[in-house]
């Protein structure tokens, strides 16, 4: 929605004041200075969906499923989109992409661009356009499935990495949480970018059926394995992502190269909290579905405690049990709910120790007690965190905490 188009409802919504939320009522207050703003949130009133009524406009935060929206509607992203002319960089999938959108910005940045880290992980794109905005400037933008869901435009550049189903409470199905990642290229046109990874058949599918010029990721990066900051066959995917990127824009082999090796990783990615006791500890508490815990699984030769389970989303768990059972695991630490299926699959294996706990002290002390020396103890649930914790940066915390109190 144009600021023109913007200003001519007299009585605008809010609804949702998270983050988001917050940057809108700045952005309103600025632009549409003359309009009464109204603010709704349940963590302020039970019945907040009850305000639309009395309101021409709302603007649906991310979280607020649009099926709840009772009122003519916009997000902030589609205000953002409509009201920008600049280059945007957008990076959708399920698993990578707050590390690959900060390895497109760490490398543009060293190339001597003026660039935003925006959306998901970085500033809320309406806070942005509160100060004057050069014509290069570049925006890299982290789309979440729920920013997706009813994206009204497409960024001049789109990147998807993958696909696996995730966030069947709020999609209902696989189909649907898939076309919500199709839409950022829904509205590319002819002289717009589609950037994906050719390993998925679907992304193959949704290029070959696209009008805007498509390229897969490269496969020969500039780059070699060992001075790649991440570990995981995944995580060189994500670099493959950004390097093609930072190709199509015109950055040098040397200043990606050199970008990369400088790239310091995201907390709760796969993150090294140490070597205590002589295990090694990686917090990995952003895997919150099975396909992504298998990658993080991958990545080590030797693991000797895995921490699983959380919310029970309805995931199925046979191949991640297939694959523990096949790098055998020894020590397994469940947590509800999803902690209870996850035990059924493994019950019958091979000298497997379990603990089912709703702690995280007490899995630590498990972890340490019996993960063999010289073995990775590893946070990778597979399941979301809300069953305990209020979201995955809390579960990671709590694990970095208690690893390091009885180092």
């Amino acid at each position: 929605m144009t600021l023109n188009e913007l200003i001519k409802y007299k009585k605008i919504l809010i609804l949702g004041y998270g983050k988001e939320g917050q940057a809108t009522e700045r952005f309103l207050k600025k632009f549409v200075p003359m309009a009464e703003i109204g603010i709704a949130d349940k963590k302020y009133d039970a019945h907040y969906l009850d305000e639309q009524k009395n309101y021409d406009l709302v603007i649906r935060s991310p979280g607020i499923p649009k099926n709840l929206i009772t009122r003519p509607y916009t997000t902030a992203t589609n205000i953002f989109l409509a009201n920008i002319n600049n280059v945007v960089i957008g990076v959708t999938g399920t698993k990578g992409k707050s590390t690959t959108v900060s390895l497109i910005y760490s490398i543009l940045k060293a190339s001597g661009k003026t660039v935003h880290l925006i959306g998901n992980i970085g500033r809320p794109m309406l806070d942005t356009l509160l100060k004057e905005i050069g014509r290069d400037d570049i925006f890299v933008f982290e789309f979440s499935r729920y920013q997706l869901d009813d994206i009204e435009y497409s960024p001049h550049v789109s990147v998807i990495l993958d696909l696996f189903p995730e966030h069947m409470d709020y999609h209902g199905d696989v189909k649907k949480y898939y076309n919500a990642k199709k839409n950022i290229i829904a509205r590319a046109t002819a002289d717009d970018y589609f950037i994906y990874n050719p390993k998925f058949s679907e992304l193959k599918s949704w290029a070959a059926n696209s009008i805007c010029k498509k390229i897969s990721f490269e496969q020969n990066i500039p780059i070699r394995d060992k001075d790649i900051p991440l570990i995981g066959k995944h995580n060189k995917e994500n670099v493959k992502a950004a390097v093609t990127v930072a190709h199509l824009l015109g950055v040098d082999d040397s200043i990606i190269v050199e970008a990369v090796k400088k790239f310091k990783p995201l907390p709760h990615r796969l993150q090294l909290v140490g070597k205590f006791k002589e295990i090694i500890f990686y917090d990995d508490a952003i895997s919150t579905t099975p396909e992504s815990t298998i990658c993080a699984i991958n990545s080590f030769s030797k693991i000797g405690t895995i921490f699983l389970g959380g919310l029970d989303r309805g995931y199925d768990f046979d191949e991640l049990s297939r694959v523990i059972i096949d790098k055998k695991i020894p020590n397994i630490v469940l947590f509800p709910d999803s902690g209870k299926k996850i035990f059924e699959l493994l019950k019958k294996a091979d000298g497997i120790k379990f603990l089912k706990t709703e702690g995280m002290e007490e899995a630590i002390k498990f972890a340490y007690d019996n993960t063999p020396a010289n073995t990775v103890c590893l946070l990778s649930t597979a399941s979301p965190s809300y069953s305990l914790w209020k979201n995955f940066e809390e579960k990671g915390d709590l694990f970095q905490f208690f690893v390091k109190k009885y180092k």
